[in-house]
């Protein structure tokens, strides 16, 4: 007892400053597990127009996790309109499952312009429990494409003039593509880019016997990925294309149908086979049945 109560004071505090660095510990290792799960966000986002149409923003998020790109579902994102100094609150969108989604915009005059008639929205993402605040910012100016469908000696012409809305003024040496929608790829008309003139037009002419299922073609002009303009797409209905016969099968009976669709004659020998094997079988069973009657 001598001995405890002699060296009780000297252990107690020893003791407990172990404990209290013990507990630092544990709580520092918790903070920087928390601050290590912390992802950051990749945002990316493309102005897209259609002329006579919709305009949107065309918004992915993506995060690089153990080496590898994942894309981020489900986060909510604000996109504000900075004028100047100043900056408000247009929307906000929640990206889909594969980490993407599109934000409408309900006409430029619903946004503001700096002096040299350029948008600025910016979208962000506060963060939460998994991924760090992000935010990207967009600019664009608002270009028109007016595009037409001409003939001349028997040969058929796109032609597409470019401007800057704001001013009127035609863009010169801009790159234009001419293409024909198609369901998974689109078809390129004429050169893969088309610089505008000092009016900003290009002419280019259209290849006869594009095929088409009723004859009719969806011409595309666009102005892809403009760092002023952002990308700007015009459309042209064009009824010159070839008309495609219908070679489907799928409503006959043939071998590569589905069952409802088994040709006849394998329904009939198949069916034939059956009965006659069955009917050899039931023949056998009688004669087996009276040779046992006979024997008793």
């Amino acid at each position: 007892m001598n001995f405890l109560q002699k060296y009780q004071s000297k252990l107690y505090p020893g003791f407990l400053t172990i404990i209290s660095l013990f507990i630092v510990m544990m709580i520092s290792q918790n903070t920087y597990a928390q601050k290590k799960k912390l992802h950051k966000v990749r945002l990316k986002a493309e102005y897209i127009k259609i002329t006579d149409g919709e305009m949107y923003l065309d918004i992915s998020a993506t995060s690089k996790i153990k080496k590898k790109n994942k894309k981020i579902p489900n986060i909510k994102l604000s996109i504000y309109n900075e004028f100047n100094d100043e900056r408000y609150k247009v929307g906000e969108i929640t990206t889909n499952n594969k980490g993407k989604n599109k934000f409408i915009i309900d006409g430029l005059h619903t946004l503001k312009a700096d002096s040299t008639n350029t948008y600025t929205l910016k979208i962000a993402f506060k963060g939460n429990e998994v991924y760090k605040k992000a935010s990207k910012t967009i600019r664009f100016k608002d270009a028109d494409i007016k595009a037409s469908l001409s003939t001349k000696d028997s040969i058929y012409y796109i032609k597409a003039i470019l401007t800057d809305k704001a001013t009127g003024n035609p863009l010169a040496n801009q790159s234009l593509s001419v293409q024909v929608q198609r369901l998974f790829s689109p078809l390129r008309i004429g050169k893969e880019f088309n610089d505008t003139d000092d009016d900003g037009t290009i002419v280019v002419p259209i290849k006869e016997n594009i095929p088409s299922a009723d004859g009719n073609l969806v011409i595309e002009v666009v102005l892809n990925d403009s760092d002023e303009y952002g990308t700007v797409k015009a459309f042209v209905n064009a009824p010159i294309g070839i008309p495609v016969a219908d070679e489907s099968t799928f409503n006959q009976r043939t071998m590569w149908s589905p069952r409802n669709k088994t040709p006849i004659f394998i329904l009939v020998f198949t069916n034939f086979l059956i009965i006659g094997i069955w009917g050899i079988l039931l023949y056998l069973i009688i004669n087996l049945f009276k040779i046992s009657k006979s024997k008793i």
